[in-house]
């Protein structure tokens, strides 16, 4: 009986733990009590370990190391915490020593297919698809068949993905949902609108989480007239319940899409709002210009007892940028730690420089650089160099650029700005020695990319591109207008014909 009561107040410890220490103390109670040779109770412990957030996966491995025999569901875990820890090798390494110890199951065939989440691992990824084809696991598996699909995804490999979505001969809206999501991670959004559209004729109802993430395609891409009809899709056509998760989407896809009454309209309809929502709506007053409602946006937000994150202030910071609003910026930059505990990333810095640099304070932007408690990335940089070319401070302009070529030596843009620097100065020799320099180190300008919605398709064009299948008529259509512009003729004829509709 003393020894049943020990086993269950070890046990319930075990699950009580919320960090190492307290972790640490209950193992050294299970060594001297003599549950350490229990493999079950060494299982909470490397549980624990290995996927609690406050975990140690390194204790983790010690345990494992000294265990004569672990079981599955300790291999299974080890797998899990490196795979949560995004640590492919480590992932890899225990999934080699359970096969050849156990055999795998489908368990750690998908946390160790969950390791592979950045494009740096597809090549691993592909081989561990291999893998399992050959293993047979894939014929039978669809829980593998969805797990090797995410990680294409999430690789970003999505040439991959859709082959495999192609050949599986049932689709249900998780594998759709997988694919879509894939496609706006990647930033390939028009992609995405179509996948959708491909979904809806396949007969596949599309639940909240897809709606969800295709409307936060539509923001992306400002696919306006997307949006509007996948809005009402959820009210009329497919009815959904509106939940702060949708309704959250679809106010950062109006604002971002130009509406901001519209995406005031969803955010005062909601009937319950998170930190996301206020922020949605915050940010959405930032870009449009709007400062002074997103301050009050934001007050309406801390009466209502939601704690502002670090995506919250940083809407703000930048509501006070774009309104020259550079006291009470700093207000709020200042007050970070000590009103809501949130320490000022990279990002506010780079909002508050920028905000310098648009008040013309160059130096104090660069006082505020040479502070920053971490290495400037080159947006911080890039803020000074515009503001410096903008007022013709030539000294800052070549700091800034030396700082930006030490981050990334094939810089594009660099050497084009600091010699329109030197040649607003009159400084024409510096300028075509910068100019020189492109093509001495190999630099190629990256081409221009633009996006537009017409007729509820998202069109994709990128400079000197001919891949669009109307390519030819396009740029005769370009032609055409470039000729009736220089022969000014172009203005009578615009006018002529639509002049009157500006007035309607």
């Amino acid at each position: 009986m003393q020894g049943q009561s020990l086993w269950r107040r070890c046990m319930f410890l075990a699950h009580q733990c919320a960090n190492m220490e307290q972790l640490k103390a209950v193992h050294a109670l299970f060594t001297t009590s003599g549950l350490h040779r229990n493999i079950y109770a060494i299982s909470k412990i490397v549980s624990f370990c290995a996927t609690s957030p406050s975990g140690d996966v390194g204790y983790a491995t010690l345990l494992f190391s000294r265990l004569a025999s672990p079981n599955p569901f300790i291999y299974n875990t080890i797998i899990k915490g490196m795979a949560m820890r995004r640590d492919p090798y480590g992932a890899i390494f225990f999934f080699k020593l359970m096969c050849r110890d156990l055999g795998a199951d489908h368990y750690a065939l998908s946390f160790v297919l969950g390791a592979f989440s950045e494009p740096s691992t597809a090549v691993y990824g592909r081989q561990m698809h291999t893998h399992i084809v050959k293993g047979g696991y894939l014929l039978h598996d669809v829980y593998i068949q969805i797990s090797i699909l995410r990680m294409y995804c999430d690789c970003l490999c999505m040439v991959d993905a859709r082959k495999l979505f192609d050949e599986m001969p049932q689709r249900d809206v998780v594998l759709w949902s997988v694919v879509l999501s894939g496609h706006v991670r990647g930033g390939d959004c028009a992609a995405a609108l179509q996948m959708f559209q491909e979904m809806q004729v396949s007969g596949v109802q599309p639940d909240e989480f897809t709606v969800a993430t295709m409307i936060a395609s539509c923001a992306r891409c400002g696919a306006l007239q997307q949006g509007r009809w996948i809005h009402e899709y959820v009210i009329n056509k497919n009815p959904m319940n509106l939940d702060v998760v949708m309704n959250t989407a679809l106010v950062d896809m109006y604002a971002k899409c130009g509406c901001i009454e519209e995406a005031v309209r969803v955010f005062e309809h909601m009937e319950e709002r998170n930190v996301l929502s206020w922020t949605a709506m915050i940010g959405g007053f930032a870009v449009h210009g709007l400062a002074n409602y997103a301050l009050h946006c934001f007050h309406r937000m801390e009466r209502s007892g939601i704690v502002p994150d670090d995506i919250t202030i940083l809407a703000l910071l930048s509501a006070c940028n774009h309104a020259g609003l550079g006291q009470m910026g700093f207000k709020i930059f200042n007050s970070m730690q000590t009103n809501y505990g949130i320490s000022p990333k990279h990002e506010h810095y780079g909002c508050m420089v920028d905000l310098l640099c648009r008040a013309g304070c160059l130096y104090e932007a660069l006082d505020l650089i040479n502070s920053m408690p971490m290495k400037p990335l080159a947006s911080v940089w890039g803020s000074l160099l515009s503001a410096s070319r903008s007022h013709g401070n030539i000294g800052l302009a070549e700091h800034a650029v030396a700082a930006l070529l030490d981050l990334e030596p094939e810089g594009d843009g660099f050497y084009v700005q600091l010699s329109n620097v030197y040649a607003n100065a009159q400084r024409l020799g510096d300028a075509a020695r910068a100019r020189k320099k492109i093509g001495n180190v190999g630099i190629k300008k990256t081409p221009g990319c633009s996006l537009i919605e017409v007729e509820g398709m998202v069109a994709e064009f990128v400079a000197g591109d001919e891949s669009h299948p109307l390519s030819r008529e396009i740029y005769e259509a370009l032609d055409l207008l470039y000729h009736d512009l220089a022969n000014d003729s172009f203005h009578s004829c615009y006018l002529s014909h639509y002049g009157a509709s500006w007035h309607q």
